[in-house]
């Protein structure tokens, strides 16, 4: 299990080992509790595990080849995966273009819509019993999400988030990945693997933070996800701290249409940072277009379930499109947070997740966003959440603590709180 998972954190997805024995009991028991592993014999489970490997393996292939979600800063809704994995062993591990695009429409939807972030057993479960029965699985997977959610259609306010944590972010990604959009230093296609140290995806403010803040504006529109774009580092070096008006003019003169090919309005008067907002707007109107044209391309036709309908769910979740507090708010937390995150992992213990984002038990809808989580502890099953929060107000600091996390507001008191109670204890209990 740990060559798997190392050979996937390699490939640049980390997984935790529950996570990976989450699948084992998925495809072995058809369940989602693990509770239903237990009276299993070994060779079974070593047979289950072998297939779960699989069917990840042809799981994030697809993901990475199909959506462009290729590594797991922008992999949305991991335990889908367990759900994909026991459908593609029931199908042998093979599936035709259409079956797997609409299986990758419920794995973007049920990221998109936060589908696992709550009680994840339980809507593990429920979508398990939906393909119970291969005939007709898939079509009963998404109509089961679309009544849950009350819709599977993009609207622009959905993009209103902010940070690379908010959920729209790896949509985003995935829409640069798999669209037209271009680099607008050479011109050339985004799609697929770039070559080269200076080709590697950078996020790009296309408004430059420092000239917002200037203006006044605040955090979240400064790091607003319509504020971003996937550059790379080359094209990102050029750029600068150029304002739009200047280097946008630049860029279609040398390379036509690849401005409009990254969802940047053509209005000239709304490239002004006076004009800020109500660039904001336009272009998220033109990313829920792009949203919503990918989506009815993975349906091949069939776009009928894409019809908004009122969710059947007794309790309508409260604010689900409302913007959560907290998430990594500038460049310097994002290295420091990744430094933390290396070192941790230099001393054998998990990584954490970065903008782990905090939902709602009763309705699943996002409350926070954690800088840094490890929602089962550094010990998993064996010490608390862990969360390392920099700069956060004091609502995300209370929400933290009442979802259970052990919180630290610096980098200098988690490494003691790792080393002193972690590390030493693990020493003293290996004594």
């Amino acid at each position: 299990m740990k060559l798997a998972l190392k050979a996937w954190a390699a490939a640049g997805f980390h997984f935790e080992l529950d996570w990976l024995l989450r699948n084992v009991n998925t495809i072995v028991t058809g369940e989602a509790k693990f509770q239903h592993l237990h009276d299993i014999g070994p060779e079974v489970v070593q047979d289950g595990l072998a297939r779960a490997i699989n069917r990840i393996d042809v799981a994030l292939n697809m993901i990475g080849g199909r959506l462009g979600l290729d590594h797991d800063g922008v992999l949305f809704g991991r335990f889908a995966i367990p759900v994909m994995a026991r459908y593609l062993d029931g199908k042998g591990g093979h599936l035709d273009a259409v079956e797997r695009d609409k299986l990758l429409f419920w794995f973007v939807q049920s990221g998109m819509w936060g589908r696992f972030s709550g009680s994840v057993e339980s809507y593990i479960d429920q979508d398990l019993a939906a393909i119970e029965v291969l005939d007709g699985a898939l079509d009963r997977l998404i109509e089961q999400l679309r009544l849950w959610h009350g819709g599977l259609r993009v609207e622009a306010g959905h993009f209103a988030g902010w940070s690379v944590g908010a959920r729209f972010y790896p949509v985003l990604y995935m829409l640069t990945r798999v669209g037209e959009a271009r680099d607008w230093s050479t011109g050339l296609p985004l799609k697929g693997h770039l070559l080269g140290k200076m080709s590697k995806l950078e996020v790009h403010h296309i408004f430059p933070k420092a000239l917002l803040y200037k203006q006044g504006y605040t955090r979240p529109e400064v790091n607003a996800v319509a504020n971003f774009c996937f550059q790379t580092k080359d094209a990102n070096l050029q750029i600068s701290d150029k304002r739009p008006e200047a280097y946008f003019e630049e860029v279609e003169t040398k390379h036509p249409g690849a401005l409009a090919s990254q969802w940047i309005p053509q209005d000239r008067s709304l490239w002004r940072v006076g004009r800020y907002r109500d660039f904001l707007e336009a272009r998220k109107e033109l990313l829920a277009e792009a949203a919503n044209g990918f989506l009815a391309e993975l349906l091949h036709g069939d776009v009928g379930v894409m019809t908004q309908i009122a969710p059947v769910a007794a309790v309508v979740r409260a604010g689900k499109d409302v913007i959560p507090p907290g998430g990594v708010g500038s460049e310097a937390e994002e290295a420091a947070l990744s430094g933390v995150n290396d070192w941790v992992q230099s001393q054998q213990l998990p990584a954490g997740f970065l903008n782990f984002e905090l939902v709602d038990n009763e309705t699943g809808a996002p409350i926070a966003v954690i800088d840094l989580a490890w929602p089962s502890g550094l010990q998993e099953g064996l010490s608390q959440p862990i969360a390392v929060l920099l700069n956060e107000t004091p609502e995300v600091l209370a929400l933290a603590n009442a979802h259970g996390f052990r919180y630290f507001t610096d980098v200098e008191s988690f490494r003691d709180y790792v080393e002193r109670d972690i590390l030493a204890m693990a020493v003293l209990a290996g004594g």
